[in-house]
């Protein structure tokens, strides 16, 4: 459900003053720079201007990136380690004060050779990148981890929102999955059954959904409520019943040997987490799905000048 608004007055998360001070980045992976030299990067889009319930995620790629400190480059599961992959934290984009239709197009504009992976900041910024990359990338597949199904023609008299976003993607004949949803109106679902979109409660992709994707190029997109309010409560629009991070990291796991594009992760939201471990979660995903779709390397590579 996206509720109606309910504007609040809220202040950015309590990180120190250095923070701001030294421009901090995923991992110390150096310096903010502009995507361009082919490796993987990180793109922050501190937006939240469409949040129908509680704003605040456009402090969430500074907050994933801050916390990013307490987590470290290796993962035992995976056995792999992010010393071994190099990527560019390009920093974020000014957005702030846009029109969504002028973020969107900010984020299209970003999209680089290499591997794009977007910190959010509210889901609407996929429509950008997944434009940028349905450009490039014929027969593109979008799937999308998520509470909500995003699917409205409209909310509030916009076409263009984060509850919209999926909506636009499917309008412009992209493929489109959804995995983990548990929330949308009776309309949404009826939409997806008209139009035979793959809806499932269940976090991971079955297997003739994944052999089905096995050639086709694919976007990710990973919308943090998709884990239970229990595990990530820093979001705008939690929902009960949601996934465990082992089951979404199985799920992302299933496809390390497709063809991944692009990636996001979206609707981290700092302030409605006063114990600080949302952004925690989210780095160390953020961290998983380098790991996992990001050729391996040199090591971290210092953004490009």
């Amino acid at each position: 459900m996206h509720p109606r608004r309910a504007p609040r007055r809220l202040r950015p998360p309590a990180l120190p003053a250095r923070a701001g001070r030294d421009r901090v980045t995923f991992l110390a992976a150096g310096a903010p720079g502009t995507p361009g030299s082919g490796a993987p990067t990180l793109i922050g889009v501190p937006y939240d201007a469409t949040a129908s319930f509680r704003r605040g995620s456009r402090w969430g790629p500074a907050a994933i990136r801050f916390a990013s400190a307490s987590i470290e480059t290796y993962n035992p599961l995976l056995d792999r380690d992010l010393e071994d992959v190099p990527f560019v934290d390009a920093g974020d984009l000014p957005v702030e004060g846009l029109e969504p239709s002028a973020m969107v197009r900010a984020v299209r504009g970003s999209i680089g050779p290499g591997l794009p992976l977007l910190l959010g900041g509210e889901h609407t910024l996929t429509l950008g990148a997944v434009q940028a990359l349905a450009a490039r990338h014929r027969d593109l597949a979008v799937l999308q981890w998520d509470a909500h199904t995003d699917l409205r023609s409209e909310y509030e008299g916009a076409a263009i929102c984060h509850a919209t976003v999926m909506r636009r993607l499917f309008d412009e004949r992209v493929s489109l999955v959804q995995l983990g949803i548990r929330a949308g109106t009776r309309e949404e679902f009826a939409t997806a059954r008209q139009r035979s979109l793959h809806v499932s409660r269940a976090v991971a992709p079955p297997p003739p959904l994944l052999e089905s994707l096995r050639e086709r190029p694919l976007y990710l997109t990973v919308d943090i409520d998709v884990l239970d309010p229990s595990v990530a409560p820093g979001t705008g629009n939690p929902e009960p019943d949601g996934a465990a991070y082992a089951d979404l990291l199985a799920a992302l796991r299933s496809l390390s040997r497709h063809r991944v594009v692009g990636m996001d992760l979206v609707e981290v939201a700092p302030p409605w987490d006063p114990g600080g471990a949302t952004p925690v979660i989210a780095a160390s995903l953020v961290r998983d799905m380098l790991l996992l779709f990001a050729p391996a390397g040199r090591g971290p590579a210092a953004s490009s000048p």
